[in-house]
């Protein structure tokens, strides 16, 4: 019995410091607006409201910009992001198309609504097919959960995005990132889209 006390004294002793080595919760919250400055790796950004928000870069974090496409470029294989809504025909219609480059395959990948649009579903996945419709280029998709397809009309914006580097992220200059907020309230990120040569990226 005393040998079984001294056991549990000694994992409770054990127990506190394992507890406070969990680290602290972290939230995702979506930044963009346009540059204000970039001093070391504070980047201030001004948000669509008026809010100036500083989000702290990595030290190894990943800059791309994006350039304009069209379905043309759309090819099989490629790993994209498709933001459309579900018209009256039960058919997912495109309002915006992003190719994402080989390193960024898989990010986000499946399909789930999207709140920037009414009835708006988001799928990220790799293309399997490419066709052509009355109503623009039809894109067939698989992902880790199944399949979907969509029309992209010839008015729907697709970029692609490309490589880039702290040079973008001059005052100015449209950016969007998914930083990480911490319990101090400090942001976050790793990667950072940005304006390139007037393109800028979807807000």
């Amino acid at each position: 019995m005393r040998s079984t006390y001294r056991v549990a004294v000694f994992i409770a002793l054990l127990a506190p410091p394992v507890l406070a080595q969990t680290p602290p919760a972290t939230t995702a919250m979506r930044v963009a607006g346009t540059v204000d400055k970039l001093d070391g790796n504070n980047l201030t950004v001004s948000m669509k409201d008026g809010q100036a928000v500083t989000v702290v870069l990595a030290d190894n974090a990943a800059v791309f910009g994006v350039e304009k496409r069209t379905v043309a470029d759309i090819k099989p294989g490629d790993y994209l992001a498709s933001g459309g809504v579900k018209g009256t025909d039960g058919k997912i219609h495109a309002v915006e198309v992003r190719i994402f480059p080989e390193t960024l395959r898989g990010t986000g990948e499946g399909q789930r609504p999207w709140d920037a649009k009414p009835d708006g579903v988001m799928t990220n996945a790799t293309v399997g097919t490419v066709s052509q419709s009355p109503q623009g280029g039809v894109i067939h998709v698989k992902y880790k959960d199944g399949e979907s397809e969509f029309t992209v009309g010839p008015e729907v914006p697709v970029l692609a995005y490309v490589a880039g580097d702290r040079s973008l992220l001059k005052p100015g200059a449209a950016i969007v990132t998914v930083a990480q907020k911490k319990p101090d309230g400090t942001l976050t990120t790793g990667r950072v889209t940005a304006e390139k040569d007037g393109v800028r990226p979807p807000m």
